[in-house]
């Protein structure tokens, strides 16, 4: 019996996660990599959360994939491993549930968990992208800064009767729900950097929204959807849009498999098919303001070019305030940053000699 070809997959040698990270989540990522001291912050909450109490939990509620247990699994996470170059080898858990998902989660050891709805609903190179998802937020650290992510909603849903403090903090807790969902457009772009085909990218779109039956979807339509979903509507199903979306951790199916098209589209995936790509030995010298300028394009752009009915009215109706506010924003950021910089290197001193002032 014949057998198919196996494809022959780029792998791309020392690459940085920030090839695939999506603006806005690469620049939050750049600036909290770059806080001395912030990682014990970190390993304090790691504590909290008791992490290893978590990995002995799944490793005994669940099917840890191995060349015994799900080597199909095995076998993705190797490929990936060695697509994305990866210093290291997360450990994957099986777990049953009837719910389809898949996530990362660790601090010190990140590993993944996929659900037996999902195993079930993917097939062999659907898993794939899955995978490559996956191991794409475990290297881009995702599952580190999340861990502020839920304790900040902790801390909001018990101060939530305070006036002022609660809404404070609900505002910081959209903001990051906001980066988180930009995150996973991160994890979408190592998927397909992991499968190499966007079709099967753009099936595992599908069947998250729609179910295993691909034989009653297209994909043109789908991702026609997003265009429709946009311009659909007046003032009120914008705001509506914004309420939808305010506390999801995860951005519309229909509005991931568009932002996934638009990169390709756009060049960033053949760039890095073609071995452009920044390296992680360069990650320390890595600019927050050029990634901080990248995103501010990329949220202008997007914003310029939206047909949504509430983007369009503020867009006609407040023309140029709309750069000089975010040009404010940028500039208030880069002031705290800079106030932060000097506290931390004060404080350094009075640590390293208590007797100076």
């Amino acid at each position: 019996m014949d057998h198919m070809p196996v494809p022959v997959r780029a792998t791309f040698p020392g690459i940085s996660s920030r090839a695939w990270e999506h603006p806005a989540d690469r620049t939050a990522l750049t600036a909290l990599r770059k806080l001395k001291g912030f990682d014990q912050v970190l390993k304090v909450l790691s504590s909290l959360l008791r992490e290893r109490q978590h990995r002995l939990m799944y490793l005994a509620t669940s099917a840890r994939a191995n060349d015994k247990q799900f080597a199909d699994l095995d076998r993705l996470m190797d490929e990936s491993v060695r697509v994305l170059d990866s210093p290291v080898k997360p450990e994957l858990f099986v777990t049953q549930s009837p719910v389809v998902n898949a996530f990362c989660i660790g601090m010190d050891r990140p590993f993944i968990v996929i659900t037996s709805a999902m195993y079930e609903l993917m097939d062999h190179d659907e898993m794939r992208f899955v995978v490559g998802h996956e191991l794409g937020h475990a290297l881009s650290g995702h599952a580190v800064y999340r861990t502020m992510l839920m304790h900040l909603t902790r801390l909001a849903a018990s101060i939530g009767f305070i006036p002022l403090g609660g809404w404070a903090l609900r505002a910081l807790v959209a903001a990051l729900m906001e980066w988180q969902r930009k995150s996973e457009l991160s994890g979408d772009r190592a998927g397909l950097l992991c499968c190499q085909d966007l079709d099967t990218a753009l099936r595992v779109e599908l069947k998250l929204a729609g179910g295993k039956h691909l034989d009653q979807m297209d994909t043109q339509a789908f991702v026609a959807q997003a265009k429709e979903y946009e311009r659909t509507g007046d003032l009120r199903d914008g705001v509506l849009k914004l309420l939808n979306l305010e506390l999801m951790s995860h951005p519309f199916s229909v509005l991931r498999a568009a932002e996934l098209t638009r990169w390709v589209d756009r060049g960033g995936y053949g760039r890095i098919l073609s071995g452009t790509y920044p390296f992680r030995d360069d990650d320390a010298t890595a600019s927050v303001s050029d990634d901080a300028a990248e995103a501010a394009r990329m949220y202008r752009d997007n914003f310029d070019e939206s047909e949504d009915p509430l983007v369009k009215g503020i867009r006609d109706g407040l023309g140029g305030v709309v750069d000089a506010a975010g040009q404010a924003a940028f500039d208030v950021a880069e002031n705290v940053n800079r106030k932060f910089t000097d506290w931390r290197s004060t404080a350094k001193k009075k640590y390293d000699d208590p007797k100076s002032e």
